[in-house]
């Protein structure tokens, strides 16, 4: 097991091109050493296939990895997003879940997108594509880049408030597991379940403190409190209930590279935690050795 310097600088919620970053994993990784990070926790969303990539980097940079993988989750009709590090990416029950999740959500997309199309936007799946590199996890940040390099909006952010947000009336639902089957799957693969951004308020909704409860009763190890979209308030909550649940307290950054303005390092998690995370799952950080 690694000895991590109580002064380690520790990112543990980052995105590449494998899912809606707007990096490949080894620009993630190369970035997080110029943020002057010890490391890094790559975490594309329902995706694993960066892993290999931001190994090598890691070496290359002298920045340790942490892999993991952001599953979507669904609870109540709203969105849900689990963080499972240190999983065994070869488990079946996992990787079948994470396939299923990904097909949906292509298959979801390509219909929001000849929504759009035929409304008059431009946008075409083929630009949708083209936004995304090979076997990544598509989502609708790839449909607002289409939109953006068009010049229909400024930014992601603009297109998600007017036409890509859950309510909008081009909006189509995908499958996605309950987050207590997604923690349950986290754990069955080896690895450690941190519940993102919780109570992002800024994003329009939270998750319910009766279902934290419940993921905590199902094994769930943390929760993500130090984050950009949770407000002071938010933070106290989060920090006060995972103290009271047992959960550790994790922060991040949830880089997405140009896609959001979150800047790696910009919120981070104790050497303590991230031992607490190792030593419950016997995982081993990818990159370069601590």
């Amino acid at each position: 097991m690694p000895r991590l310097a109580p002064t380690a600088r520790i990112d543990l919620h980052a995105h590449s091109t494998h899912s809606d970053g707007t990096e490949p994993p080894a620009e993630v990784v190369r970035q997080a050493s110029r943020a002057g990070l010890d490391v890094v926790g790559l975490t594309d969303h329902d995706a694993v296939s960066g892993w290999a990539e931001a190994d090598r980097a890691g070496h290359e940079h002298g920045v340790a990895v942490v892999p993991g993988v952001e599953m979507s989750c669904s609870a109540a009709g709203s969105s849900v997003h689990l963080l499972g590090y240190f999983v065994n990416p070869d488990d079946t029950s996992l990787r079948s879940e994470l396939e299923r999740t990904r097909r949906s959500r292509d298959g979801r997309l390509r219909r929001m997108v000849d929504t759009l199309a035929a409304a008059g936007f431009p946008v075409s799946w083929e630009e949708v594509l083209a936004q995304a590199s090979a076997g990544a996890s598509l989502g609708r940040p790839h449909v607002a880049d289409v939109l953006v390099a068009h010049g229909r909006y400024p930014d992601r952010d603009a297109a998600f408030a007017e036409v890509l947000h859950s309510s909008s009336r081009f909006h189509v639902a995908h499958y996605a597991p309950h987050p207590r089957r997604a923690v349950e799957l986290v754990l069955e693969a080896g690895g450690a379940a941190v519940l993102a951004h919780p109570f992002a308020s800024a994003r329009g909704h939270t998750v319910p403190v009766e279902l934290v409860e419940e993921l905590a009763a199902a094994g769930l190890t943390g929760l993500e409190v130090d984050h950009r979209d949770h407000g002071p308030a938010d933070r106290d909550r989060a920090a006060a209930l995972a103290q009271r649940l047992g959960l550790v307290r994790t922060g991040s950054s949830d880089y997405h590279g140009a896609g959001k303005p979150n800047r790696l390092g910009e919120h981070t998690t104790s050497a303590e935690v991230l031992t607490r995370l190792l030593d419950r799952t016997g995982g081993q950080l990818l990159g370069a050795s601590l």
